[in-house]
């Protein structure tokens, strides 16, 4: 793991010498070489973004952990986002004011191209298979980038909405924005172990 100035945290995919088939990149256009993990799979580009940091030492371990376990299918990388400052007794206009902001910072991050998954209450929910299925099928079509975005704890703005290509709601339950990033990473994790028929705990 590693954390730059940016508050980045990245986390490398090493054995990746294999490569077969071309792929555009969504950026910049240019053509190349599609990486492959040891057991053939495209390797996956997945970006977290997510506002504030992890401060209890428990979610940064979990989220170490996972990242170490991903390793054999993607490249992560996780970019925290500075949580915006609310007043003690804020107003509607504040809260407005602080998920603009927080908004604007996220949509500063998404790279151009990208596929973006917006976590959202009101999203479209789905089983940990058809999750599965999901990420399959992007990889099928081509799409090695994914951006999956988590808003702050008042959320994000219809403009994060609509930049979305999916809208995902993994339960009508409220949770802490810190645990939904450890909840995102295991359901990545249990896709790709899904995909790749390897057994794992239920």
């Amino acid at each position: 793991m590693r954390v730059t100035k940016n508050n980045h945290v990245t986390y490398r995919v090493t054995n990746t010498n294999s490569f077969k088939g071309n792929s555009r990149d969504s950026r910049t256009g240019v053509v190349q070489a599609v990486p492959l993990c040891s057991s053939g799979v495209v390797i996956m580009n997945i970006k977290i973004i997510c506002v504030g940091k992890l401060k209890e030492t428990y979610w940064r371990d979990a989220v170490s952990e996972y990242g170490k376990r991903l390793k054999k299918f993607c490249r992560l990388d996780i970019v925290e986002l500075k949580e915006s400052r609310l007043a003690a007794n804020p107003s509607s206009a504040d809260e407005e004011n602080v998920r603009t902001k927080e908004s604007r910072a996220i949509l500063d991050r998404i790279d151009k191209g990208t596929y973006v998954i917006a976590l959202e209450i009101n999203g479209k929910k789905l089983t940990s298979e058809a999750f599965s299925r999901k990420i399959s099928d992007l990889a099928l079509e081509s799409v090695s980038d994914i951006t999956f975005v988590i808003g702050g704890s008042l959320g994000f703005n219809e403009e994060v909405s609509r930049r979305a290509n999916l809208r995902l709601s993994f339960s009508d339950m409220t949770f802490p924005h810190q645990m939904m990033r450890v909840i995102l990473l295991e359901q990545i994790f249990r896709a790709f172990k899904i995909s790749n028929n390897e057994p794992y705990h239920k």
